[in-house]
């Protein structure tokens, strides 16, 4: 029997990245050709109004400052479309359940622990209950319909509450609403935290809390984002 191959899976390279980007962000931003476009066309007109003002004046000149400013437009155009495919991605996936996991399991860096899985859930509305521990304390995040969230985000915060005294607890709700954050927002919100604890500490809550935390993998957890489809890949 042929060995089966151990070769790790070869990664996309650059201009499949590229193509993939631009595909996803085509999807909501329907204009995306005409500002690329527009941004190369920028770029070039630049390049040559800068040789035409630097003097010497000479054809190649302005030729070299031409390709000079259209380069600087491809290399833009990446950027462009790597912050709008970001925009892209939270339009898609706002008000999808499993959306705050997501965003908090992505997007908040290494100095929160965050997960993608509830720590709380309820199975039948698929309202659910996300934590994220840095330092600026726990944040408890409820995702769904506030008056079903009251019991889940309260079971949270004194779990929270009751084993790291001390330390602060926000709580978050994802949405639309008053003292509502958007699901764009939730990880700028996160961040922005004042600092209120040190590394030793935000360890050892890490500690406690995951020591008395319940698990909720054999609940049936809400599948409503496939990170796959909804987060383009972004080149490197």
């Amino acid at each position: 029997m042929a060995a089966r191959s151990t070769a790790p899976e070869k990664r996309p390279g650059f201009f499949a990245q590229i193509r993939t980007l631009y595909t996803f962000t085509q999807k909501t931003f329907g204009w995306l050709p005409f500002l690329l476009a527009g941004i190369l066309v920028l770029g070039t007109g630049a390049g040559v109004g800068i040789g035409f003002l630097i003097p010497p004046v000479a054809v190649w000149t302005v030729i070299l400052w031409g390709v000079t400013g259209l380069m600087a437009g491809i290399l833009g155009s990446p950027m462009i479309m790597t912050r709008l495919s970001t925009i892209a991605m939270y339009r898609q996936i706002d008000g999808m359940p499993g959306a705050a996991g997501h965003v908090m399991s992505t997007a908040l860096g290494r100095k929160w622990q965050a997960s993608d899985m509830p720590v709380g859930v309820n199975p039948k509305t698929q309202e659910a209950v996300y934590r994220a521990i840095g330092r600026g304390g726990v944040v408890i995040v409820g995702e769904g319909a506030r008056g079903r969230l009251t019991r889940l985000v309260n079971d949270e915060r004194s779990k929270a509450q009751r084993v790291a005294q001390g330390v602060p607890v926000t709580v978050l709700y994802v949405g639309h609403g008053e003292d509502e954050v958007p699901i764009s927002k939730l990880a700028p919100t996160i961040k922005k935290l004042p600092k209120k604890i040190d590394r030793a500490t935000m360890a050892a809550v890490i500690k406690r809390i995951d020591s008395v935390s319940q698990s909720v993998t054999s609940l049936p957890i809400p599948k409503g984002i496939d990170p796959q489809r909804v987060r383009a890949q972004r080149p490197r």
